[in-house]
């Protein structure tokens, strides 16, 4: 299987999964012109799924180091598949949570409260699981990170004209945030992080985990995301016969959103050996000003409001950006 043996080149790796996670949403923001995300959500799960089957029997089967994609999964036992199989059920009720609030209040207003926050309890919950890189300057680069998400709540409450509907929105971005930072930790805990060459028996590389996590999204989705669209946050119940009434292309880019989170997640796990837990994921939650970002300049979010929502909107960047250089800092 292909290990990644640089810091340098996980840092990379990590910023890709920050282009990522904080791009996905573009494409629900895509299908909502005619798609309810509540079934944009089936497609993106299962573009999650495809690719993890992918990515196994190409960069998890590659190469002369390590266990091979599937003789990995022979051999992984009960505990950690659990683990990595409970990390996609977390994973998923805080996503579909998250999902919820873009619909309602916004990229740019979702991700910097929901992944801001999942950013904050997740390198704290992941350098207490792997203690690697500087401590000092990580916590740091967290508090800039919750001066960043305040100044976003505020500008939030200060942008909704539907005061009931943005609280919801915020609502549900926090507990999906509170949920969210959970899961990364259940699906390293299924690795040998010390050694992707020469894993323990029992553990399982990122590529088996990522596979394993995958599944686990997607049995649960039949829970969480039938019981959303029956109950919508907003909104009449949608069916299963409207999905399937669907046309190719909003199925295809719902896929399309899956694979781009993907891609970003299993990067992230792939460079987690290297670079640490907390640093992989703390940077990979850098999504939030991606997807800030793209709510700001390309959605237009924010525009018509007053002069002091810019100036909170600026110094939400600023904060954000230097907490996250510290944060990459640390692992040095």
């Amino acid at each position: 299987m292909y290990i990644v043996e640089s810091y340098s080149l996980a840092v990379l790796f990590c910023f890709i999964t920050m282009l990522c996670w904080g791009s996905w949403g573009n494409t629900q923001k895509l299908a909502a012109k005619s798609w309810r995300y509540e079934l944009f959500y089936w497609d993106y799960v299962i573009g999650i799924v495809l690719f993890s089957i992918i990515l196994g029997f190409t960069l998890g089967s590659i190469g002369d180091q390590g266990r091979s994609f599937v003789t990995d999964l022979q051999q992984a036992d009960a505990k950690n598949i659990g683990s990595a199989i409970f990390g996609g059920i977390v994973f998923n009720a805080a996503n579909i949570l998250l999902s919820a609030s873009v619909s309602i209040a916004g990229l740019a207003v979702a991700f910097p409260l929901g992944v801001g926050l999942a950013l904050v309890l997740g390198v704290v919950i992941n350098y207490m699981g792997q203690a690697k890189g500087d401590p000092v300057l990580l916590f740091i680069g967290v508090a800039l990170v919750v001066i960043a998400i305040v100044l976003n709540g505020i500008a939030a409450g200060k942008t909704q004209k539907d005061s009931k509907s943005s609280r919801k929105g915020i609502i549900l971005a926090v507990v999906a945030g509170i949920l969210m930072a959970f899961f990364y930790r259940f699906v390293a805990s299924a690795m040998d992080l010390e050694n992707f060459a020469a894993p323990a028996i029992g553990k399982m590389t990122p590529y088996s985990a990522f596979f394993v996590f995958a599944i686990g999204i997607l049995l649960s989705n039949f829970i969480f995301n039938t019981f959303i669209m029956r109950k919508p946050f907003v909104g009449t119940p949608v069916s299963y016969k409207e999905y399937f009434a669907g046309n190719a292309r909003v199925h295809l880019v719902g896929i399309l959103g899956g694979v781009i989170w993907a891609i970003g997640t299993a990067l992230s796990y792939i460079a987690s050996g290297e670079a640490g837990t907390a640093i992989s994921y703390g940077l990979g939650q850098g999504a939030t000003m991606v997807s800030a970002a793209w709510g700001v300049f390309i959605w237009k979010e924010f525009k018509g409001s007053s002069k002091l929502v810019h100036v909170l909107i600026a110094f939400m960047f600023v904060f954000f950006l230097t907490g996250l250089g510290l944060i990459i800092y640390a692992g040095n």
